[in-house]
């Protein structure tokens, strides 16, 4: 199975994640949407990232990819058996992949670090104060009466956790963290989550990736035990995409 994306996508942690949870043998091809190929969009139609290559069957969207994975490969569960329970961790990594995508990805991590790293515009500061003023903090005040008081959402660590938890390890890296004094509840779960050996394995390879060159990026990847795929998808010149880019 390959994926096409990079390891520091929220998007594409939650589906390695996964495969990494269900022990399903995988390579990636560790670019951002912004330099993908022809061939990429072709794969991807929307340009984003991450697509699964499972043979000669294409996924593009992370909840279809891990609930595709969540069929192929039952065990371990990592949706509720309970039909109320399922279907409020359906809602959960909705809430995360819409809602936090926003506030956390378009809102602060894309105009704090990607815009002026890959095209080297201004810091666009108004957009990032309103994310903190207003947009994240009304976003945390949910999750805090809907996240547990302890452990993990649903008893075994899962997908819905992921799915949340995934955006706050982007939020960091723009240097932003739930206050535990505010938080307490969302503080305590995302630090926990965060450090499940899963995802700090996947860190390891997100800090590589983040540190490295776009020349040298692969190699330093391989090196440190990634496996990726033998070919890419990349190009060198990054290009705009359909959705918001």
């Amino acid at each position: 199975m390959k994926i096409i994306g990079s390891f520091v996508s929220p998007y594409v942690r939650k589906v390695l994640a996964c495969l990494e949870l269900k022990g399903i043998n995988y390579e990636v091809d560790p670019i951002t949407p912004f330099f993908g190929d022809e061939e990429f969009g072709r794969l991807s139609p929307l340009r984003r990232i991450p697509v699964m290559i499972d043979g000669d069957f294409v996924l593009t969207d992370s909840t279809v990819i891990c609930e595709y994975l969540e069929e192929i490969r039952p065990e371990p569960r990592l949706l509720p058996s309970d039909p109320k329970e399922r279907a409020r961790a359906r809602w959960l990594e909705e809430f995360a992949d819409t809602r936090l995508g926003d506030v956390f990805i378009w809102g602060l991590f894309y105009p704090k670090v990607v815009s002026p790293r890959v095209w080297g515009d201004p810091t666009d500061e108004e957009r990032i104060e309103k994310s903190l003023s207003v947009e994240i903090p009304a976003a945390l005040d949910y999750l805090e009466r809907e996240l547990p008081l302890e452990g993990y959402c649903f008893g075994e660590f899962g997908l819905a956790d992921i799915a949340v938890a995934t955006f706050f390890r982007n939020a960091a890296y723009a240097d932003f963290k739930p206050d535990p004094a505010r938080w307490p509840r969302t503080a305590r779960f995302v630090s926990e989550v965060l450090a499940h050996p899963v995802l700090e394995k996947l860190g390891k390879l997100e800090q590589i990736q983040l540190s490295a060159s776009i020349a040298g990026r692969r190699q330093a990847l391989q090196d440190a035990g990634a496996r990726l795929t033998p070919e890419s998808f990349g190009e060198r010149e990054p290009r705009r995409g359909i959705m918001r880019l």
